[in-house]
């Protein structure tokens, strides 16, 4: 017995309006008194042409003939309410007392009156009043229209310097169109045609600038996965919900540790899938970009400020690890799905998948193992695990430790989905130190091996109980100290350590089957020679 030289060792804009009217008052309470004995005037009842039927395509006043624009009252700066945006109501829906105050001063011929039942402003009100009961009556436009733009001139007070009344009128009935001039405000139709459009009010053009600018900032709800925080299952998706849906051409969130995989969006909540499971025990953090270059509503809303949520994925599963384990026969154990037409981990995907939700199973022993091996199963930390750890960490070139690592979850994890197996099979020894004493190996569920042995004397007895082979020499001079304090250095061969300096080995002796070494398994040449290469690394070997 000695101690072995080596051991275990990631709106638009306000448009000019036209410019304002220079006719003089007489001349507007001239061309009324004139305009009053006409037929053209005689037509005009108040609600007999709709303004509202005005489609919006028509031609303002402002595009009219020069010798016609005369007719209606300067309009200030307001803008023609055929150009403003179609949302708002028409011009027939406005109160009077509003458009009223929109007018003028000095517009109106005091004390005159037409020949009509009717003074003419009021006529002109009242048109602009009225205009949805003509719409009820259904007055056709094309009756109308004529009508409307005599009215429309009488009530506006002339005919323009120099212009004809008559030729005005000719012209207007000739055209077809109407023109009705009320607080600024000109309303077209056209007479040919009836429309099924309205005539906005000239507020409407700032709307759309009002509402972008109102947009309430996004905010982050929540980011989970799988539902939780914490504990999460790394092949879950993780789903961030916002106060608001993303625009289009906003930017995603990012995902630490860089992880492959695929962002959708469904209304105010965004989801990322990975296309390979986050590894057990990772800290993940999803990072949202805040401020001008962030994210941003479909309403035009932006993130205050730059935001990160981390959750941390469940811990690896031992039962998985066993489960492993035993398909790739580092066990003395079989596993098999419950349902084996299931589908099963085959990649490293999948795998971790796995990892998270162990499917069903059943472990069942190998046969032809002895019954005391069943003792030493039990958990992650039990004694056939440990052998199993230290075992897989020789094949694959690792510090045999017998303990996992973060590391070693993922070796064993892409063993698994390769399917890279045990290449050395599965050893459990016995020594017995009954007499005679033996030892007994088992490889892959049947005896390969049964030979007489020695164990230590009295004085430097074999230690009862099962350990795993951590260290093996084809030959070595083995060094120690003698009960009587003499030191020994003797040549050996075929040497297994399994316990600190105890090793079943080759030792010559006269006789075997009795105890005789300081703590070793001593067998013959042979015998040696021919178990050292089942007696791998994480072999146990129990002593009794």
């Amino acid at each position: 017995m000695q101690t072995p030289a080596g051991g275990a060792a990631s709106g638009g804009a306000a448009q000019d309006g036209p410019a304002p009217d220079t006719a003089s008052e007489s001349t507007a309470a001239q061309a009324s008194e004139t305009q009053a004995g006409e037929t053209q005037a005689g037509k005009t009842q108040a609600g007999e042409t709709p303004a509202s039927e005005a489609p919006a395509s028509e031609p303002s006043a402002s595009e009219a003939p020069a010798g016609e624009t005369q007719a209606s009252e300067p309009l200030a700066s307001e803008p023609l309410a055929s150009e403003a945006p179609a949302s708002e109501p028409s011009a027939s829906e406005a109160p009077a007392g509003e458009t009223q105050a929109s007018e003028p001063p000095g517009s109106e011929a005091p004390g005159r009156e037409p020949q009509g039942s009717e003074p003419l402003a009021g006529a002109a009100l009242a048109g602009a009043a009225q205009v949805s009961e003509a719409q009820a009556a259904g007055a056709p436009s094309g009756d109308s229209g004529g009508t409307a733009a005599g009215t429309a001139g009488a009530a506006a007070g002339g005919t323009g310097a120099g212009g004809s009344r008559r030729t005005k009128v000719a012209l207007l009935t000739a055209a077809g169109v109407g023109v009705l001039v009320i607080a600024g405000v000109t309303i077209g139709t056209l007479g040919a045609t009836r429309s099924s459009g309205h005539t906005t009010n000239v507020s409407d053009r700032h709307s759309s600038g009002a509402n972008a600018g109102t947009a309430a900032p996004l905010q982050v709800e929540s980011v989970t996965q799988g539902g939780a925080v914490t504990g999460t299952n790394g092949a879950s998706p993780v789903r961030v919900t916002l106060s608001a849906p993303l625009a289009g051409n906003s930017p995603m969130p990012a995902v630490h540790p860089a992880t492959r995989g695929t962002w959708t969006k469904a209304g105010s909540t965004l989801t990322f899938t990975p296309a390979t499971p986050f590894w057990p025990g990772t800290r993940v953090r999803i990072t949202l970009a805040g401020g001008g270059s962030g994210l941003r509503s479909a309403a035009g809303g932006l993130l205050a400020k730059t935001t990160t949520e981390r959750f941390t994925t469940r811990h690896w599963s031992s039962l998985r690890l066993k489960q492993m384990l035993a398909q790739l026969g580092y066990l003395p154990l079989k596993w098999k799905p419950h349902d084996s037409t299931a589908f099963q981990p085959d990649n490293v995907a999948t795998e971790l998948a796995a990892m998270y939700s162990p499917p069903a199973g059943t472990f069942t022993w190998k046969k032809g193992y002895p019954s005391v091996l069943t003792s030493f199963w039990g958990g992650q930390s039990s004694l056939i695990m440990q052998g199993a750890i230290r075992a897989f960490q020789s094949i694959h070139g690792l510090t045999m430790t017998g303990v996992m690592t973060p590391a070693l979850w993922g070796d064993v994890v892409r063993a698994a989905a390769a399917g890279k197996a045990n290449p050395s099979g599965y050893t459990y020894a016995l020594a017995s130190k009954a007499s005679p004493e033996t030892l007994t190996v088992w490889h892959n569920g049947r005896v390969v091996l049964h030979t007489l042995a020695n164990t230590g004397i009295p004085a430097a007895p074999t230690a009862d109980g099962t350990f795993p082979v951590y260290q093996r020499y084809a030959f070595q001079i083995m060094r120690g100290t003698n009960p009587d304090g003499s030191h020994y250095a003797d040549p050996v061969a075929w040497v297994a350590y399994f316990n600190g300096g105890d090793a079943v080995h080759y030792f010559p002796r006269g006789f075997y089957g009795a105890p005789q070494s300081l703590g070793c398994v001593e067998l013959p040449y042979a015998q040696a020679h021919f178990v050292w290469p089942y007696l791998t690394y994480g072999s146990l070997v129990t002593v009794r």
